[in-house]
């Protein structure tokens, strides 16, 4: 642990909480990897999320995400930005989504970092899913032509009116 003491010694006070806080957000990105690599009980594929700076996906991804990325920057924080690609056609392709989390100290609470879902339409990215917390599965069942998915474990989104809705808001 010695090598943590110029980690923590040297800089400004809200530039070691910077580095500090980048430092658990990785520990817990890892964590959140591999808990999403266990998560194949229902006969789902989890969505893998990670860091993939200088890529396409990446930079799209901060533009989708650049309100998320000001707040970070107001708070002098410097956002891990974690992407993901799945399809979510029940049948054939076409419907190849883009998940992206921007994880911050400021942005994560207690329930985890949130992650967005787009869907391309007419060369445009579109969120069809806003604002999720844990692990994503895709699952083989669907609605309406496309997969439906499954967040945390136990809350099943559906494809309905041209967007993922929560089946809890569907029962009450």
């Amino acid at each position: 642990m010695r090598h943590l003491g110029c980690f923590v010694r040297y800089g400004s006070r809200a530039a070691r909480l910077g580095r500090i806080g980048g430092l658990l957000l990785a520990v817990i990105g890892v964590f959140h990897g591999l808990a999403c690599a266990a998560s194949h009980t229902r006969g789902g594929v989890a969505v893998t999320l990670s860091a993939q700076p200088g890529t396409g996906l990446d930079a799209q991804a901060r533009v989708l995400a650049t309100e998320d990325m000001a707040a970070a920057a107001r708070h002098g924080e410097a956002p891990l930005v974690l992407v993901g690609t799945a399809s979510l056609a029940l049948k054939g392709s076409g419907a190849d989504a883009l998940f992206v989390q921007v994880q911050s100290a400021s942005l994560c609470g207690s329930a985890g970092c949130s992650t967005d879902v787009y869907l391309q339409r007419q060369g445009q990215w579109v969120k069809v899913l806003d604002s999720v917390s844990g692990p994503v599965e895709i699952l083989p069942t669907g609605h309406g032509g496309m997969k439906d998915i499954l967040v945390d474990g136990s809350d099943r989104w559906i494809w309905k009116n041209n967007a993922y809705v929560d089946t809890l808001a569907l029962q009450e």
